[in-house]
């Protein structure tokens, strides 16, 4: 199991000192985080893609990269990157660059964005989303896949004798994670490519996410990438923590009410009832994050937001060091346990590069394919 944090790159005001950091403020507060996350002993740092207030995070792989050159082990990857209103020329050769300059460390999570006034700005229309998502995702696959892609659509002008540059490290593309809170067509996509799927498991309840989990899940195993419960599942949450359940409470309530994201809606007290939000001691924290693998069978990432709604940085980096000190040491026993020998392990880049020479001796000797095997044998997801 990979453990880490992921943030939405949001700028809110304190709602206790009633202070808005800067954008410079988080933008640093993020690299900190990071440096932080590794610190401790986790294993991924995720940064969102923004292109409106109240957002800083406009360029991620630029972030990202920054961060590479101060950390050595942990695995940079995006909570979103905008496969719609991104060129997948772009995407294919900004992620291409930061995987060699992390020495593999890097994957993503595409996603369609729900934004409506970013789509112009782009020069696209959100009614256009999923078929945006799928066009450009099949293109983004031949970019990294192909070394010369000669390629026409219904969104960019077409492409001859194109190659990207730099080529895939090793050979091997980054990991791509399909994100979606409601699309089964981007459930089918991820499990048409043999794909992670990465449900945000943070507002809503439990069964929304049962139902897209179970739809990749079942679509994974139909295109013959492997058992139903060997697909790649990333799930979202949050926690609030301090040693006393009550002072967690207390100090996180202003924060939950005033947060744009969920203030004045559902109480706290309901909100952590009904979706995976933890506001408590450590020990409530381990044992409803234990919960996630009862209701969505064994996964390979779990991430965690942290840094939202106005905390400040101080406050997040103790959550981390308390996180790292009493949570992630048994999380780490737990899932070990817990987890079936035939469950996949999480995706690496030194993993994949492996699988890829397992898998080129295996066809010389004339072996059939399996988990992760060439999707061209199989049809398109717009026609399954």
């Amino acid at each position: 199991m990979q453990i880490g944090v992921f943030s939405v790159s949001d700028i809110t005001q304190d709602p206790t000192t009633g202070r808005t950091p800067t954008e410079h403020e988080r933008i640093k507060a993020s690299v900190a985080i990071a440096k932080k996350v590794e610190e401790i002993g986790m294993d991924v740092y995720a940064l969102g893609e923004h292109h409106n207030r109240p957002f800083f995070s406009s360029s991620p792989t630029t972030t990202l990269a920054y961060i590479a050159a101060q950390t050595e082990r942990i695995t940079l990857s995006t909570a979103t990157t905008l496969i719609t209103t991104n060129d997948p020329v772009k995407i294919a050769e900004d992620f291409a660059m930061l995987q060699h300059l992390s020495d593999g460390r890097v994957d993503l999570v595409l996603g369609r964005g729900n934004t409506a006034p970013v789509y112009p700005w782009f020069g696209k229309n959100i009614q256009d989303g999923i078929e945006l998502a799928i066009e450009n995702y099949s293109l983004l696959r031949k970019l990294w896949d192909e070394d010369t892609v000669n390629w026409s659509g219904k969104f960019r002008t077409p492409l001859q004798n194109f190659t990207s540059t730099p080529r895939p490290l090793d050979g091997v593309s980054p990991f791509v994670w399909h994100g979606s809170i409601r699309s089964p067509q981007i459930a089918e996509v991820a499990a048409y490519y043999g794909d992670g799927f990465f449900a945000n498991n943070i507002f809503w309840p439990k069964e929304h996410y049962q139902q897209l989990i179970s739809l990749y899940r079942e679509r994974y195993e139909h295109y013959g990438h492997g058992k139903a419960d060997q697909a790649i599942v990333g799930l979202g949450g949050q926690f609030f923590m301090r040693k006393n359940s009550q002072d967690a409470v207390r100090e996180f309530r202003p924060y939950f009410d005033n947060a744009p994201v969920y203030g004045h809606g559902p109480s706290l007290e309901d909100f952590t009832s009904q979706t995976p939000l933890t506001v408590g001691s450590p020990q409530e924290v381990i044992e409803k994050t234990l919960t996630f693998r009862e209701f969505f069978g064994d996964y390979q990432r779990q991430l965690f937001l942290i840094d939202h709604a106005g905390l400040p940085l101080k406050t997040v980096l103790e959550q981390l060091d308390l996180f790292g000190e009493e949570v992630l040491p048994v999380l780490r026993k737990e899932y070990a346990e817990r987890t079936p020998a035939h469950i996949p392990a999480p995706p690496t880049h030194a993993g994949r590069v492996a699988a890829r020479i397992a898998a080129s001796g295996a066809a010389g000797e004339g072996a059939g394919a399996g988990i992760g095997q060439d999707t061209a044998a199989v049809p398109s997801p717009t026609e399954a």
